[in-house]
């Protein structure tokens, strides 16, 4: 069994809005209607679960990403 906790995205929802999903889940962890309000709290469950968080753009293609808890490459300084 793997300690990666995975990572939460997100990700446009078909239907309208976005969606905070996380790896291997099948129902989302919230929807909301503005992409900023899914990206805040995205952001707060990846703190908390220390996970790697990735941000899509409607294409879906990757906005950005953070590193919440185990960052495999640490800064160094």
């Amino acid at each position: 069994m793997s300690n990666d906790p995975g990572s939460h995205y997100v990700v446009p929802n078909r239907e309208g809005g976005w969606d905070v999903k996380r790896d291997g889940a099948s129902r989302s962890s919230g929807h909301f209607e503005s992409k900023q309000d899914a990206i805040d709290a995205g952001r707060r469950i990846s703190q908390n679960q220390e996970t790697e968080f990735v941000v899509h753009n409607k294409d879906g293609k990757i906005a950005g990403k953070d590193t919440h808890g185990n960052d495999p490459c640490p800064p160094k300084g």
